[in-house]
This record gives C-alpha cells, sequence and structure tokens, in this order.
C-alpha cells in the first residue's frame, strides 16, 4: 500500500484528496544566511497542508567552499525539518567545486560525498518519515543514490541529478566519464518511471531537477553542422530531453517537471511547454515550471493538489510571514541526548504573490467557474483553498488504465489538452531490468 510506504505521519495525505507540497532552491549563499533559511523551512513545516518539500538544488554558495564541514551544516540545517525534504543536488554542490573559489576539488569527488552523507539513508531528510525508492537498489547503477522516486496518492514523483552547468559536460578531450554514465543512469531511471507509474495506473508523473534542460530557441538539427569551423558547445542535455520523449511516449498521463531558472520571471515563476521531439512536433503531454523567485530566502513555490478535480494542480509563490519568530538555536539531531523540539505555536496566515494571468495555450478546464469582468487573475474553482492565489495546470484524464492524451486547438488557436482511456492493466508491477542486467539483476530487498 502507499501509505505503508510513506509511514504513518504522511498516511493521511496518501488517502486524501488534497495536499500540497512545496519547492526551493538556491536559498543559501553564506553562512550568514543559515538563520534565514531555518525560518523559512520552519514556516514550510508549520504548514498542515504540506506533505512534503524539495530543495531543487544549490544547498551552497557560488564563492562557499566544498568542504565537508560546511556540507555537514547544511545536512544538519535541512534535516531539522518538521516537514520531509527531498535534496536534488544542484551545480553549486558539486559541480563548480573543482574552481579555486570553492577550495579546488574534485566534482566527482565532492558528489560521491553528497551521496556517502545526504542520500545513505532509505527516508528523505527532515522530522517526518518519507521512504524513498532510490537507484541505488538496481545493481547496476549501484553509485546513484540521489536518483529517487516515491508516490502519493495518483502521482509519481522523481527526483534526478540534472545539474546547470551544461549536466557536467566536460570539453577537454577523453572520456567524459562522469557524465556518460550518469546519462546511462539518468536515461533508465527516467525509463523505469514510466512504466511504474503505467502499471500504478497513475495520473501523472512530477520530476524535480536542478537544471533547465530546455534550449531558449529550438532549432531543427543541421545535418551538415560537421563541416563547420566555429561548433556550437556541444549540448549536456540532447540526451535528457530524448529520455524525456521516451518518457512521453511510454506514459501517457501528464509530466511535470519542475527546475530552477537563473532569469527574473516576474511572479517567480512560469509554466510552458517546451519540449519537443527531434523533428520538432511539441511533446503536449509535457509541461515545464520553471521558478526564479524574488528572494529565495523567504519564498517558496507551492503546488496544491485536489485530486478530485480535472484541473487538480494550482501553482503560487508563498512568503515566510513578517511575524514568525525566530527559531531559537537548536541542537543538532545527532547530538547524544537531545530531547525533542519544543510544542511550536500555530502556523500564521501566509501570504502570497499577486494575482498572475492565465497562462497562454493552457485553458482552464470546462468545470472552472470563469473569471467575472474586470476581474484580475485566474478563475478559482470551488473547493481549492483560499490561502494563495496561483494558476491552475492543464487537465488530467480520469484514473482506470493507461491514460490516453491527444492534443487539439481550440477557436482562438491555443493548445488544449483532451484526455481519454485506452483500456486498464491490472497486473503488478515488474521490476524493470536495466538494459544489458544480467537474469538475476534487479532490486536488491
Amino acid at each position: 500500500m502507499v501509505a505503508a510506504s510513506l509511514g504513518s505521519p504522511l498516511a493521511a495525505f496518501a488517502q486524501a484528496p488534497r495536499y500540497a507540497f512545496a519547492v526551493v532552491a538556491n536559498a543559501l549563499t553564506s553562512q550568514s544566511e543559515e538563520t534565514s533559511a531555518q525560518r523559512l523551512i520552519d514556516a514550510i513545516g508549520r504548514d498542515p497542508q504540506i506533505a512534503f518539500a524539495v530543495y531543487d538544488g544549490n544547498l551552497k554558495g557560488a564563492h562557499e567552499t566544498c568542504a565537508d564541514h560546511l556540507y555537514e551544516r547544511r545536512h544538519d540545517l535541512v534535516d531539522a525539518s518538521r516537514a520531509p525534504i527531498v535534496f536534488v543536488p544542484g551545480e553549486r554542490d558539486w559541480v563548480t567545486c573543482g574552481m579555486n573559489g570553492s577550495g579546488a576539488y574534485d566534482p566527482a569527488e565532492r558528489l560521491d560525498f553528497l551521496r556517502q552523507n545526504f542520500f545513505s539513508d532509505p527516508n528523505a531528510l527532515g522530522q517526518t518519515p518519507l521512504t524513498l525508492t532510490r537507484e541505488s537498489e538496481v545493481s547496476r547503477f549501484r553509485p546513484y543514490r540521489e536518483n529517487v522516486r516515491w508516490q502519493l496518492g495518483d502521482t509519481v514523483f522523481i527526483g534526478l541529478n540534472a545539474p546547470d552547468g551544461n549536466n557536467h559536460y566536460l570539453n577537454a578531450g577523453g572520456r567524459n566519464g562522469e557524465f556518460e554514465d550518469r546519462v546511462i543512469a539518468n536515461g533508465f531511471w527516467l525509463e523505469h518511471a514510466a512504466e511504474y507509474a503505467k502499471r500504478r495506473n497513475a495520473r501523472a508523473i512530477v520530476i524535480f531537477m536542478q537544471g533547465n534542460a530546455m534550449p531558449e530557441h529550438y532549432e531543427r538539427p543541421d545535418r551538415f553542422a560537421w563541416l563547420r569551423f566555429h561548433r556550437a558547445p556541444r549540448d549536456g542535455y540532447l540526451e535528457l530531453r530524448r529520455n524525456l520523449v521516451k518518457l512521453a511516449e511510454i506514459f501517457r498521463g501528464q509530466i511535470i517537471i519542475v527546475n530552477a531558472d537563473d532569469s527574473k520571471l516576474a511572479h517567480g515563476f512560469t509554466i510552458d511547454q517546451p519540449l519537443r521531439n527531434d523533428k520538432g512536433t511539441r511533446i503536449e503531454n509535457v509541461t515545464r515550471i520553471a521558478f526564479s523567485l524574488r528572494d529565495p530566502l523567504t519564498q517558496w513555490l507551492q503546488v496544491d493538489a485536489d485530486m478530485a478535480r480535472r484541473t487538480p494542480l494550482r501553482v503560487s509563490v508563498h512568503d515566510v510571514p513578517k511575524h514568525l519568530p525566530l527559531l531559537p538555536t537548536q541542537p543538532s539531531p545527532y547530538t547524544p541526548g537531545a530531547g525533542s523540539s519544543p510544542a511550536m505555536p500555530e502556523m500564521p496566515e501566509v501570504s502570497s504573490m499577486p494575482d498572475v494571468t492565465e497562462i497562454p495555450g493552457m485553458p482552464q478546464s470546462p468545470d472552472v467557474a470563469p473569471a467575472s469582468p474586470g476581474a484580475s487573475g485566474t478563475a478559482v474553482p470551488p473547493g481549492l483553498p483560499p490561502a494563495g492565489n496561483g494558476v491552475l495546470m492543464p487537465a488530467w484524464p480520469t484514473q482506470g488504465g493507461q491514460n490516453g492524451l491527444k492534443g487539439r486547438n481550440d477557436a482562438n488557436g491555443q493548445n488544449g489538452l483532451e484526455g481519454g482511456n485506452s483500456g486498464g492493466n491490472s497486473q503488478p508491477p515488474d521490476q524493470l531490468q536495466p538494459p544489458g542486467a544480467p537474469a538475476s539483476g534487479g532490486f536488491a530487498h
């Protein structure tokens, strides 16, 4: 059962049709910001609607050292969270550690250190248990502990190590060992997620990664590019996008990609459908949420899910309440004899960003009441939480069987999504073998 795998504190979220999750990234750039980051994490943990949070990369600043003691401090800071937190490694966490300002470490060695200290436990970070399935349970991909999967209700969540910095593709000569091996591991993990979600009759897959894998402008492949003397830099996300296209072909439900963005965004996030196949055709069942918060130390991205509706996701930005009390210095959870933390006051009302307009190309579901004339923002369907104004994700097909999804154009030329069912599959999920694995391979028990 899903509830059993999540542990008793999250069993209610697994059965409830409504829950929320928070996403933060780039919150820490220096040691002086640790108190504010602790306050941010505490504010998220006080919200009873939030089932879990994701720290989507960059737990340290670009000019901070990659020394062991810094990682240990950040680990303890995040692990003190009330809500479970899934950490997804980002560019500054290991890719840029080879720079002089970060200590001139070997990035691959720092990634191994993260794997041993942040991803050694089967649970997510935080004081509330959230059991994760790690790719390291597959014998061939034993090192890749950071790639994880979990399920809440009828949604499958994936954490993937695909950082900014061109996915750590190195232009130097020779074999690009770390990059090439991780590309294979990531491709397998995405394909495994598609098969798992399809067999579980899931309605959606949500993928968290730190890097922006989508090109700013799509260009058709040039067959004569090899003849030119000045070639463009090699795209380190090419294989990842092809794996995402394959994922969308296997699993026909909605696929949501969440990644941090370096550019300034008017409302703190943007929602689009940028994934295309090699022929330039847009992949209609893949949607991206790219976020760049105005102040990552005092804001988080929140996604409210209401699985009882055809349009189940609502995205908004929330602020840490200004009157939230500062937390006293707490002993590390690993300190022997440390008692449980004192009871916290109730969560104050959390404000959000101003209303945002309806997203072009992603019309609301027909069961959403239209906004009154002259009203700003989007129409809020009945039954959704009143706190926070956000935007609605496209409709998902109903449960039961493989979810078919096809694109259509409405009278105004906007792209719409139309769901349908193509039959059920009640067989239990099989263990997916990695390519080339022996017959005895699979998940370790």
